[in-house]
């Protein structure tokens, strides 16, 4: 679980392709508080450490959970088929800066808003207005998505927690304040690029609701007993 608020920008320093999965090794600043098996949210997608190292050969640093292992500089994940189909990573590149956010600890405060680290699909950047230091975007997404948004509510994008100030027939537009743009990708997007999407799970949930009519009770046996 975490929350949307960025902890650093990570740089990609390996990409390989492994049959039908991708390993990614991830520059960071925090791996002596890290370990095998902890999930960290790479552009909002939830992925697991598979290895901790200082060189690009991953395969030298495979531990098994809770073994030692030295503080070295670099994340290693692996990106399954499903992830590489509903999300960005597979359109990573090297020195490409990520969104790298821990997962929440019991007890740590909710700065943003509850992130899953699942992706529920991917927009492309329709606009991007620059205003002073801040940034106006619009971001495109499927229309069959709009239902799971609403203005003033939360959403995650690239794994940035942010709120929506203006829904239309197939986007929504979010207010990056300077200190995002700062330290976020944000600030390196342009149009046309692509982002992971992750709707607010409360909207989701109010959305499936609505778009199920309920069961109505009134039956023809219901209105023979009453006389009907």
């Amino acid at each position: 679980m975490f929350t949307g608020i960025v902890e650093e920008l990570g740089i990609v320093k390996s990409v390989e392709k492994r049959d039908n999965l991708l390993r990614l090794g991830i520059v960071a600043t925090f791996t002596a508080g890290v370990k095998i098996g902890d999930s960290i949210a790479v552009n909002g997608v939830c992925l697991t450490i598979i290895g901790i190292g200082d060189t690009l050969q991953p395969d030298n640093y495979f531990f098994a959970a809770g073994c030692p292992h030295r503080h070295q500089g670099v994340l290693f994940f692996d990106a399954v088929s499903g992830t590489l189909d509903t999300t960005n990573i597979a359109s990573l590149k090297l020195n490409e800066r990520v969104n790298l956010e821990q997962a929440l600890k019991a007890g740590d405060r909710l700065g943003g808003h509850i992130v899953s680290g699942h992706i529920d699909t991917t927009g492309a950047i329709k606009k991007k207005i620059a205003q002073s230091q801040q940034a106006v975007i619009e971001i495109e997404v499927d229309k069959k998505f709009m239902l799971n948004m609403v203005e003033k509510g939360s959403i995650a994008v690239d794994g940035i927690s942010l709120t929506i100030s203006k829904i239309g027939k197939s986007s929504f537009t979010v207010n990056i304040i300077p200190h995002t743009l700062k330290t976020t990708t944000l600030d390196f997007k342009k149009q046309g690029d692509s982002v992971n999407i992750e709707f607010d799970v409360m909207a989701k949930y109010a959305s499936q609701n609505s778009s199920t009519p309920a069961k109505s009770k009134i039956t023809e046996d219901f209105l023979r007993q009453h006389g009907f």
